[in-house]
């Protein structure tokens, strides 16, 4: 069984027992957190598809770790004009253990 979740602006397909890493959420590590807006859940022929969400069906996942992405890196340069500009980002991510699709 699968559902398709919507959390931080973007859509991620999960599964019981998965870990995936989120936008970062304010939860405590150990704590368990709900998704209440799902698009989509169940199996091949027991497929379930929202109108835009999903009533009464929720996915659990329990918060493993709060941390950072690898560094990106931003360059603009223009040619032959003296200018370049450099800048580096790491974005916060919690990831996440789904327990339990209901």
């Amino acid at each position: 069984m699968y559902a398709v979740i919507s959390t931080g602006g973007k859509q991620y397909k999960v599964a019981p027992g998965e870990l995936i890493k989120l936008e970062k959420l304010s939860a405590e590590v150990g704590e368990t957190v709900e998704f209440p807006v799902l698009l989509l859940a169940g199996e091949a022929a027991d497929l379930k598809v929202g109108t835009p969400y999903l009533a009464d069906t929720t996915v659990k996942a329990s918060v493993v770790e709060h941390g950072r992405h690898d560094k990106i890196k931003i360059i603009k340069f223009r040619r032959r004009k003296h200018h370049r500009k450099q800048m580096g980002h790491r974005q916060h991510y919690t990831a996440v253990k789904i327990t339990e699709i209901l």
